[in-house]
């Protein structure tokens, strides 16, 4: 969006970028951007505060009143308010879920962990009224197995008409990733983003699953499957080693 900006004002369109990466951004020049020392995928903050999430967008905006330029790179000057951990927040009951093990064990606990959390996001969606799960167009049951028989080593055709099988395991996974961290979040504590993604990556059976599935598919021949496997579906910050 950065590289866009410079063809949107060059056809006089004023712009602002958000941006959540300041060194990718510095790389890129935009016209004009605000750094945000947020998580990615939050560029306004945390959910549910509306009042913080428009001081961020008042200071984007304001970046249009600057005369200076041609390139404008001004940082953000509050944290994520949510980014500290909340001590009255414990994670769900899981299974003994990152110990290692044989693939299709894993693959199990990976299945029945689904089924242990289906309470906690029922309590999660009649809390919120809304889920960001259902874009791969599966049950979650159906994802869990899905995941599962790649997990085991097998390449199950995709099961939507229109969607080939690596995109619909994208899907897949992303809706897991989605449905137990709401299934994690729900109650009156409020975990941060850091808090609940440690959980996933390093304590539950997906976020391990996850992590193998994505390691077996690099060394698969097709393109597509690795490209998938490689930027889609962990984090780079997640990346063990890594982050």
């Amino acid at each position: 969006m950065s590289a866009l900006g410079h063809y949107l004002e060059d056809e006089g369109i004023a712009t602002v970028a958000i941006s959540l990466i300041r060194p990718q951004t510095e790389n890129t020049k935009p016209p004009r951007a605000l750094w945000v020392p947020f998580e990615l995928g939050r560029p306004f903050g945390p959910p549910r505060d509306p009042a913080f999430q428009k001081r961020v967008v008042l200071a984007a905006l304001r970046l249009l009143e600057r005369e200076t330029g041609p390139v404008v790179i001004e940082d953000f000057p509050d944290d994520d308010p949510r980014a500290q951990t909340d001590p009255a927040w414990h994670p769900p009951f899981t299974p003994a879920a990152a110990a290692p093990g044989p693939a299709d064990s894993l693959a199990t606990r990976l299945e029945a962990e689904v089924v242990l959390l289906r309470s906690g996001h029922q309590r999660w969606f009649a809390q919120h009224r809304r889920t960001t799960v259902g874009l791969s167009g599966l049950p979650i049951g159906e994802c869990a197995r899905y995941v599962a028989e790649w997990l085991r080593g097998g390449t199950p055709p995709s099961p939507r008409e229109g969607f080939s099988a690596p995109l619909i395991l994208r899907f897949a996974v992303d809706d897991l990733k989605a449905y137990i961290l709401e299934a994690g979040a729900v109650g009156a504590a409020k975990p941060s983003s850091r808090q609940l993604g440690d959980w996933f990556w390093n304590e539950t059976a997906a976020g391990t699953a996850i992590h193998g599935l994505r390691a077996a598919l690099q060394a698969s021949d097709d393109e597509r499957l690795k490209l998938i496997a490689g930027n889609f579906m962990v984090p780079a910050a997640r990346l063990r080693g890594l982050g």
